[in-house]
């Protein structure tokens, strides 16, 4: 694969997989069973300041992005990138959703959005353009403190889906679902999206490997 080829696969990988993460994100919210940690604070907060979640999305990791600075990340592409991309197909997606309380159109589509959400972690993880700000938010914390990344993930985590809740953000069963099944399905995509030959842009993971992370935008 000539050099160009390579590069434009990696772009497409990446804002298709960033893309797809918003409209994922979107349809957790639309099926109302429980949001992805970062989804519960970011819906919590739209509640209270009457903001769309996807501007909140951006509002929050441009702020999560600054922290990077006393941390001394090195945001990529795909870092910024992020801040944008994912609230704004967030926003797109939800404009389109049609409202439905019933649990036979929820469930499917909560389902359908996990799924979607791992298809888009293996496509932006695999283009390696670099981390999302809250994965490199994590990773920082790590090497500032010494702590393994598993445990300053848990600790920031449990902080943000506490805060979104007290803010009105949605905890339920599809939190627990997300959980529970974003790491076979990063895994999965991962290597069904692997780019040969990736150098440059290095991922920054919830481990030793890229293959074996989980990194959300």
């Amino acid at each position: 694969m000539s050099t160009q080829r390579h590069l434009t696969r990696r772009l497409s990988q990446l804002y298709a997989g960033l893309a797809l993460y918003g409209a994922s994100s979107a349809m957790l919210v639309g099926a109302g069973l429980g949001l992805e940690p970062w989804g519960v604070l970011h819906q919590g907060l739209a509640e209270r300041t009457g903001l769309t979640i996807g501007v909140v999305s951006i509002i929050v990791g441009a702020a999560v992005l600054l922290l990077w600075i006393p941390l001394r990340q090195r945001p990529g592409l795909g870092t910024v990138s992020n801040v944008f991309v994912v609230g704004l197909a967030m926003d797109g997606t939800l404009a389109l959703l049609p409202e439905t309380s019933a649990l036979t159109a929820r469930i499917p589509l909560l389902v359908a959005g996990i799924v979607l959400n791992g298809v888009a972690t293996g496509l932006y993880i695999a283009a390696r353009f670099g981390p999302g700000p809250r994965d490199g938010l994590m990773t920082g914390l790590h090497q500032r403190t010494g702590r393994s990344i598993r445990l300053m993930r848990t600790a920031v985590e449990i902080t943000v889906v506490a805060t979104g809740f007290a803010l009105g953000g949605t905890v339920g069963v599809g939190t627990v679902l997300y959980a529970l099944s974003i790491g076979p399905l990063a895994q999965l995509f991962l290597r069904v999206f692997a780019v040969q030959g990736t150098s440059g842009s290095r991922a920054v993971v919830a481990g030793a490997r890229p293959e074996g992370a989980i990194l959300r935008p």
